[in-house]
């Protein structure tokens, strides 16, 4: 489930850090790249979920869900993954839109917390 605490500290970016052999740039890039495809996969669930289309609601969940971990939020990453299962073994649909309205209100604190981890890295 997800973590309200972390909302408020800083990203982990243990992993992208490991991942890019600590290159700044690569980071930035990673992130920016977060930013610029999230919304728009967030939409497309949004979208499939409001349509109770829980075929397109599997695939967006499970699309989006490796993104969060890079980003050091396992905690979305886990409720994506719960989202994916529920909608691809069609149980527990009756949670799935309020599951999804919890990550995307966590969501918008990640693009603040992406935008404060930029500013750390270009120090």
């Amino acid at each position: 489930m997800t973590d309200h605490d972390i909302n408020n500290k800083p990203l982990d970016l243990s992993y992208l850090r490991e991942m890019s052999g600590d290159s700044t740039d690569f980071m930035v890039e990673m992130l920016e790249a977060f930013q610029k495809q999230t919304p728009i996969y967030m939409a497309d669930l949004e979208n499939a979920i409001a349509a109770e289309d829980w075929k397109a609601t599997s695939e967006f969940s499970h699309k989006i869900k490796p993104t969060f971990h890079y980003v050091g939020r396992d905690d979305l990453k886990e409720m994506m993954q719960t989202i994916e299962r529920n909608s691809r073994e069609l149980v527990d649909l009756a949670n799935i839109p309020s599951d999804f309205a919890i990550s995307k209100k966590f969501v918008e604190r990640l693009y603040e917390q992406l935008e404060e981890a930029k500013a750390e890295l270009l120090k």
